[in-house]
């Protein structure tokens, strides 16, 4: 049974190699040939030039066709190689692969697998057809949604402590953005990504008793003892362009999307709006009441910063820091914003 499965191996390896060749080849069926049809269209073509050869091939069997190939195993695997392409680089490729070990056969032909086993009172065979393997674009864009908390740092690179109005709650200080995003292969696992996006920041007060008005001179932090503040924030949106340079050591390895990746370049944003937002009670027990200030808040109206990026499969965690201040010089504290979520 094994022995058949080599010969219906190199049928295969046949069919493959010359289904566009099949047209010149009925010029040769002309003369006296052997013709073994297998599937719907597949052929071998034994041409015999004499009648001497002719009965020399009646006298073959499959042992001898076997034993012609001449075949070299692996030790080590213990697998059989019959058809292999050599390249122009001098590497070789694997077409067709045979592996026996004691009742069961498997035989590789391309993303085709075959398996045959003997074990039993009966033959079993299964074929196993492989996933098509997925070809790596040179260039592809995509949408995503980064979602994360945002908080800044002060001078000493720390994050402001609780005793300062302007401190920021951890939860409740989101970062959002929407970007339309490219990617440029340049090598194998190496990309230059680029890309346009919008960004909307709040920076929730953790001490909620104090609002951030816009002063004569500079941003104001108020301590409102006439209400009962509930929630106390500033917030801002940008317009931002980014560009990085990614390495995906999945790719550069044949393992997909299953490897390591990581990313970083700088980014730059226009500021396209700012406010601040106070919801508070009034102290007899009104309902909640809003007061804004769209004025920008004397908030910086360029930013510019360093973005990086680590993921592993489909997960991608980011981060961004400005390397400028949230407001404009000497119109409020030295604070450079900072955020890390989840790509989406």
């Amino acid at each position: 049974m094994k022995k058949y499965l080599l010969l219906f191996c190199l049928m295969a390896m046949v069919q493959v190699a010359f289904a566009a060749k099949l047209p010149s080849l009925d010029t040769e069926i002309n003369k006296d040939s052997v013709i073994v049809e297998f599937g719907k269209s597949g052929k071998v073509v034994i041409i015999v030039e004499s009648k001497e050869d002719f009965e020399k091939l009646k006298m073959m069997n499959i042992d001898e066709i076997i034993k012609s190939l001449d075949l070299q195993e692996n030790k080590e695997t213990g697998e059989l190689t019959i058809v292999q392409i050599q390249k122009k680089d001098g590497s070789t490729k694997d077409v067709v692969k045979v592996r026996e070990e004691g009742a069961e056969t498997e035989v590789n032909i391309g993303r085709m697998r075959v398996l045959v086993d003997e074990s039993g009172q009966n033959t079993k065979v299964k074929i196993e057809s492989g996933a098509k393997k997925t070809v790596d674009p040179s260039f592809k864009t995509n949408f995503n949604i980064d979602l994360g908390v945002s908080n800044y740092l002060s001078p000493d690179g720390g994050f402001p402590t609780s005793d300062n109005p302007y401190a920021v709650k951890g939860w409740g200080s989101w970062n959002v953005g929407l970007n339309w995003m490219a990617a440029q292969r340049i090598s194998k696992g190496f990309y230059w990504d680029f890309g346009l996006g919008f960004q909307f920041y709040n920076f929730k007060f953790e001490n909620k008793d104090f609002q951030a008005v816009r002063g004569d001179e500079m941003i104001e932090f108020i301590q409102r003892n006439d209400v009962d503040g509930f929630k106390s924030k500033i917030s801002a949106s940008y317009i931002t362009a980014m560009t990085m340079l990614e390495l995906d050591f999945g790719k550069m390895n044949d393992n997909g999307k299953k490897g390591l990746r990581i990313a970083a370049g700088p980014y730059a944003g226009y500021r396209l709006g700012g406010r601040s937002k106070f919801i508070y009670r009034e102290l007899d027990g009104s309902g909640r009441k809003k007061d804004k200030q769209d004025t920008g808040l004397y908030l910086q109206n360029f930013r510019y910063g360093i973005r990086g990026e680590i993921g592993v499969g489909r997960v991608t965690f980011f981060t961004t820091y400005d390397l400028n201040t949230l407001f404009q010089d000497q119109k409020g504290p030295e604070l450079n914003p900072i955020s890390f979520g989840i790509v989406f």
